[in-house]
Formats: structure tokens, C-alpha cells, sequence
């Protein structure tokens, strides 16, 4: 099965993004999400308070950009990604776990031990 489709079974998901490359409505297409698109101000506090409706204790955030660095510390857990584009310095550093993938990333959603192995203190 399709990873978000599998995980859209037990969680609502989410993609807020600014579309920096306008792709975003048909690269989403028929995917099990909802997709919002930030405006082009205030894109990390649109993000933040959009982590914060969703009561940021419950909210697992994906994300690589600085833009995203806010909702990223809000979200329980926060994940940056690092890849091809690279990750921001400032998000990486506000996340709660780092992958390289958002397969990667998803797959940590599925198996929660693994999310506690490593987040324990």
C-alpha cells in the first residue's frame, strides 16, 4: 500500500506549504491529503498557528525549510528533512528528529517504537 494512504487510514494529513514551484495542487492530486497553501507573507507564522489549530501536541510536522522552523518546535515530534534541496540550518535545528526522506520520515509514523527510541532522554 501506498505509504500515505496507509497512514491516512489512522491520521488526518495535512501539506501546508508556500508552492514555491506551483506544483503542489497536481503533484497532491488524488493523494489522501488536504492541501493548504500559505501566502507569501508570513509564511512561518501562517504555519505555526496552522500547527497550533490543530492542538500542536497531537501535530507531527515534516518539513525542510526555514520557513517551517516554528511549526517544526510546536509539533509533537517535529522532523526536518534533509534532502536533495538540503534542510535549513535554523529548522534542523528546531526539529526533534532529522531524516533524510519522507519515506523515511512516515515510516517512523508506522512504528512508533522507533519514534521513542529515538526521543527517549
Amino acid at each position: 500500500m501506498e505509504p500515505l494512504a496507509e497512514i491516512s487510514r489512522y491520521v488526518q494529513i495535512h501539506v501546508i506549504t508556500a508552492d514555491t514551484f506551483g506544483l503542489a495542487r497536481g503533484q497532491l492530486e488524488n493523494l489522501p491529503v488536504r492541501l493548504v497553501i500559505t501566502p507569501a507573507e508570513e509564511q512561518a507564522e501562517t504555519k505555526l498557528r496552522f500547527v497550533q489549530a490543530l492542538s500542536g501536541q497531537s501535530a507531527v510536522a515534516i518539513r525542510n525549510g526555514r520557513n517551517d522552523r516554528k511549526m517544526l518546535v510546536e509539533a509533537a515530534p517535529g522532523i526536518a528533512l534533509i534532502q536533495r534541496e538540503g534542510g535549513a540550518a535554523q529548522t534542523i535545528a528546531n526539529a526533534h528528529l532529522v531524516c533524510t526522506s519522507i519515506l523515511d520520515a512516515l515510516a517512523l509514523l508506522k512504528n512508533p517504537k522507533r519514534l521513542v527510541a529515538s526521543l527517549r532522554s
